[in-house]
């Protein structure tokens, strides 16, 4: 052991940096990282994913109603306002044409009754009639008397509940006979959903399938303003079918049915009539939504 590091000690520092320079100096890197793709073993079978069907029917209804088309009468508080309103409007309005016409006649009059007279106006009348303010008058309120205006309330059409006419100073809810799990009830009318088509479509197919045909109806919006909940009776459940949500959309009445002719599978009630016809739990539920207009 001592001989090598006499040998390394006998020599120069030169000599001993020579052999370094001369030994092959290895080049070091960094070892690359593949960038092959890595295939991993996954099942070739493709994962279906089944569609779980709901026991539960949609359904769209459509709340149709037909606006007031006489305005409501007053109640006494409103009377009131109404008189002190027009008594305001009289005692701040300016005269008007008749009136002014009034008083220029009053004025002729009393002019032709007084001493200085012209009667060069006359002259330039011609032969043409004047008719003074007075006569029109007088003419306006014979054609008054002659004038019969349509009753407001008619007892024996506002008792008939399949007639579009009835009450005509308040709004009417369209009602309609449908079956419901075998059974005959009056609701708002309604269909199923059909896949494809909105809520909406499905509102406006419900009205197109009325017995009476030609209602066209504008709906006040996309959207269900209410929706319903409810059960089959039991006799008529199945595992697929146990109710069925109903999904209610406003629209108002824009045009009326072609022909008058009553329908008896259809009603036009007032909202203090639906309790009589609806069951109370689908009543509360539009209740909440219909307005009394």
């Amino acid at each position: 052991m001592a001989a090598p590091c006499q040998r390394m000690a006998s020599r120069t520092f030169l000599q001993f940096l020579s052999n370094f320079s001369r030994a092959p100096v290895r080049k070091v890197g960094f070892r690359q990282f593949s960038v092959a793709p890595v295939c991993r073993a996954s099942p070739q079978s493709s994962i279906v994913t089944e569609r779980t069907t709901s026991p539960w029917t949609l359904m769209a209804a459509v709340c149709l109603q037909r606006l007031p088309v006489i305005s409501a009468d007053c109640n006494p508080i409103e009377q009131q306002f109404k008189e002190m309103m027009q008594q305001m409007e009289l005692e701040k309005s300016l005269l008007s044409d008749h009136e002014l016409r009034l008083l220029e006649d009053a004025e002729r009059m009393s002019r032709k009754q007084a001493d200085d007279y012209d009667s060069d106006e006359e002259d330039r009348a011609g032969d043409q009639e004047i008719m003074l303010a007075q006569d029109l008058e007088d003419t306006w309120e014979q054609k008054l008397k002659s004038f019969q205006p349509a009753p407001r309330v008619n007892a024996d059409v506002d008792k008939d509940l399949t007639s579009l006419e009835r009450c005509l100073a308040d709004s009417l809810v369209l009602l309609a006979e449908q079956q419901v799990g075998g059974e005959t009830r009056w609701l708002l009318p309604q269909a199923p959903w059909q896949e494809g088509e909105t809520l909406r479509q499905t509102a406006e197919r419900a009205l197109s399938s009325m017995p009476a045909a030609g209602l066209r109806a504008t709906f006040l919006g996309n959207a269900p303003c209410g929706v319903y909940k409810y059960k089959l009776p039991k006799a008529a459940r199945t595992e697929s079918s146990v109710g069925a949500k109903v999904f209610f959309f406003k629209a108002i009445l824009a045009d009326g049915p072609p022909s008058k002719s009553p329908n008896s599978s259809l009603l036009w009630l007032k909202k203090s009539e639906l309790q009589q016809y609806l069951k109370p739990a689908y009543m509360m539920k539009v209740d909440r939504f219909l307005l009394s207009l």
